[in-house]
């Protein structure tokens, strides 16, 4: 019953074209509208707010939701917290998972990317090399590294997808796993993914990228090992 109540909600915020923010009908309204009762009506909203796809914002009313991928994230990391203390090569998974999709994104990019977006993607790389002379690269310029090479294919669902999958992987491997670095390294191999996109080269492009993975994955079988 509460997952059919889910569904009507659902679809009546599609078929009334309601934005993020939107007001919805009251509970009172919605038992009338479904023709269920209070507590139905309550169970399905909370369900939903689960999932991003309404707020409850108590004493205000309900709203449609922000329709963020944190359910998404949160479930990733479990997944892959739970995995790792099952003895599971989780956080391998789940690096695979990011590979896939990046070296799969990458040769659309080569050639094709907005002198505006270059020059913001070498803004990034150099702040790269500034932490790096300083000892090591912050996770915050390698994910606006990351974020900015894939704006530029203006896909707000990919780009929503692609901090969910950066996003979990560093909170993870954060939490799990201590991964030696070398900043020097890091900044070569961005500064690489950065100059084979500039130049049009899709293999270039896709090889850096499966360096920039593969490096990773060393570290993280050897921080395992240790």
């Amino acid at each position: 019953m509460t997952n059919d109540i889910q569904e009507r909600i659902k679809r009546l915020i599609v078929d009334q074209r309601l934005p993020s923010g939107a007001p919805l009908p009251t509970e009172t309204e919605l038992m009338e509208l479904l023709g269920v009762s209070r507590n139905s009506v309550r169970e399905a909203l909370k369900a939903l707010q689960a999932m991003g796809i309404v707020e409850i914002r108590h004493g205000f009313g309900t709203y449609v939701g922000p329709m963020s991928m944190a359910p998404m994230i949160e479930g990733l990391i479990f997944r892959t917290v739970a995995g790792h203390y099952r003895g599971e090569d989780s956080l391998l998974e789940l690096l695979e998972l990011r590979e896939a999709v990046e070296t799969g994104l990458i040769a659309r990019l080569a050639g094709r990317i907005p002198e505006a977006d270059l020059a913001e993607l070498d803004a990034v790389v150099r702040r790269m090399e500034a932490e790096a002379a300083e000892g090591s690269v912050r996770a915050e310029t390698d994910r606006a590294f990351h974020a900015a090479l894939y704006g530029s294919l203006d896909n707000t669902l990919l780009s929503e997808v692609l901090e969910a999958f950066w996003d979990a992987f560093h909170r993870v491997r954060t939490d799990l796993v201590d991964v030696p670095t070398d900043p020097k390294v890091t900044c070569k191999q961005h500064r690489e993914i950065l100059e084979s996109v500039r130049s049009g080269d899709a293999l270039r492009a896709e090889e850096a990228i499966r360096d920039h993975f593969g490096n990773i994955r060393i570290r993280l079988r050897s921080a395992h090992r240790d």
